[in-house]
């Protein structure tokens, strides 16, 4: 493989590219289930299954007549070319029939297996392809323009399709798409920067996430005018919200989490606060305290939360309760060994009970979890009647943890509130208050601030702005809230304030450091 500027990979030996492998044994049944004969000579172009998918950009002077029929166009400006995407499409469904049909009649093929058979069903439509090009007079064809087009098509049967490449960037950490062609990337750092189309059409960019939301096989969602809104999680742990035809254009959110593996120790290099504040924390985990984080959106609750589950003891057993899967809490084996994770499921048609079909909430999965032996129950984000399992989880005394949007720990408490309300009359306002404030412990707000740069650009940044304490009040708000650590105005610096409850000083037990606490809280930063 050899360079050619500008920004052109030149392929002159198809075996040059990892993609490429010979000819594997397959199994007889997957040659039956796919419509093979017996006797059949199969083509010698493979595609390895293991092989790392690679962006092979092609130079369109070497291609004379086959170019277009291939799907490589030269449209748009430079040197670059891309793929024809219409005809990835048309090729992507293809693919899937014939793939469906070996899945009728194999149903017991593993997603390797299944991803095996899906390239070799791509080889042998673009060798069909190839015949039939040469056949019309069309022109003749490159091995590495199959390459390009097989990958893109298996990346739409099995990935991501044109947005596979967005995901795969290491610093990209929001895809925001407001139609087709309107793409924003949103890096680490927080600079926003305009991303390449994701599909030729708002139609397209619809009938892919709808493709996307049915194939899951764990937990396929409905994505139509009847449910016109969309939340998935993809592999790898990203999560993806979508809507349409309720917008003016088709609006997808792809969030990357970053910081799987965050600890308070972390947090706490990073600045996001001080020692004396990591250490209070740490205790109220460990002492088995309730705690919401609380936060506008993209401040890192989610961080937040996988920081202070880290504290929990390695062999305790934990259950976690999600709509979809964010805190992913189960793949951290070395850390968490023993991990029960519900996700939700939001079923299809409504039933006389009042229920959808093959619906599962996480009230559902909370409920069963009591025959689990856990030791902690954690209901991940709660956005509705979820905090009721919420509620429930921290009145069962197993020191929760779950995490809500509010502007502060006073608006956390109303949210909370409003939640619980919209579960329907029987739950008034006054028994929200009550049960709110006698079960959660602890408000941990998180905060963001994007600040503009010299040269023009954004830089997003991030801390802990506050931690209270809740407790029941006699008073008319029914509550009362107090923190312990909190910013000054203006500042980003979280101090200790002083003024720590009795009961809470005895977490030094647990590790807290309170002598260091009331040092800070005398004029020391934390």
């Amino acid at each position: 493989m050899t360079k050619q500027p500008p920004h052109i990979t030149v392929v002159t030996d198809p075996s040059e590219l990892p993609i490429f492998a010979r000819p594997r044994p397959v199994p007889d049944d997957f040659a039956a289930a796919d419509g093979g004969r017996p006797g059949r000579i199969r083509s010698a172009f493979t595609l390895d299954p293991a092989a790392p998918a690679e962006v092979v950009e092609i130079d369109p002077t070497r291609h004379v007549g086959a170019a277009s029929r291939w799907g490589v166009s030269d449209r748009g400006s430079g040197s670059a070319v891309g793929v024809e995407w219409g005809l990835v499409a048309s090729l992507r469904t293809l693919a899937s029939e014939r793939l469906m049909r070996a899945m009728e009649m194999n149903s017991h093929i593993e997603r390797d297996e299944q991803q095996a058979l899906g390239r070799r069903i791509i080889a042998e439509l673009l060798e069909e392809e190839a015949k039939e090009s040469a056949s019309r007079g069309r022109g003749g064809f490159d091995r590495h323009l199959q390459v390009v087009v097989a990958q893109a098509v298996f990346d739409a049967l099995f990935r991501l399709g044109r947005l596979q490449p967005l995901v795969d960037d290491p610093g990209v950490e929001n895809v925001m798409i407001l139609g087709h062609d309107d793409v924003w990337l949103e890096y680490e750092d927080g600079r926003l920067v305009r991303g390449p189309a994701v599909a030729d059409s708002d139609g397209e960019l619809i009938d892919f996430l709808v493709f996307l939301a049915s194939r899951s096989e764990v937990n396929a969602r409905q994505f139509s005018e009847a449910e016109p809104r969309l939340h998935l999680r993809l592999d790898g742990g990203a999560r993806l919200a979508a809507t349409a035809w309720v917008t003016p254009r088709p609006s997808v959110v792809i969030r990357r989490h970053r910081m799987r593996q965050a600890t308070l120790a972390q947090l706490v290099h990073r600045g996001s606060m001080g020692p004396a504040a990591a250490s209070f924390l740490a205790a109220a985990v460990r002492a088995r305290k309730s705690i919401v984080v609380a936060g506008p959106q993209g401040a890192g609750k989610t961080t937040m939360l996988r920081a202070l589950c880290a504290e929990i003891g390695p062999m305790e057993p934990i259950g976690t309760f999600e709509t979809e899967y964010e805190l992913h809490l189960h793949e951290l084996k070395d850390r968490h060994p023993i991990v029960h994770a519900w996700e939700a499921r939001p079923g299809g048609e409504m039933q006389p009970n009042g229920r959808r079909a093959g619906e599962f909430t996480v009230d559902d999965a909370l409920y069963d979890s009591f025959r689990f032996n856990l030791s902690r129950q954690i209901v991940g984000e709660v956005r509705g009647r979820e905090v009721l399992a919420m509620l429930e989880a921290m009145q069962a005394g197993t020191g929760s943890l779950s995490t809500t949007h509010a502007e502060s720990a006073t608006a956390a408490m109303n949210r909370l509130v409003t939640c619980a309300m919209k579960a329907g009359p029987h739950v008034t306002h006054e028994y929200a208050v009550r049960a709110i404030a006698s079960a959660l412990n602890i408000i941990v707000h998180v905060d963001l601030r994007t600040e503009p740069q010299p040269d023009g650009s954004f830089v997003k940044r991030r801390w802990t702005s506050e931690i209270a304490i809740v407790t029941p009040g006699e008073r008319e708000l029914g509550y009362a809230i107090s923190s312990v650590f909190r910013c000054p105005p203006g500042s980003t610096r979280l101090q200790a304030v002083g003024g720590l409850p009795d009961e809470y000083r005895d977490l030094s037990r647990w590790g807290f450091d309170y002598a260091g606490y009331v040092r800070e809280s005398h004029g020391g930063a934390a």
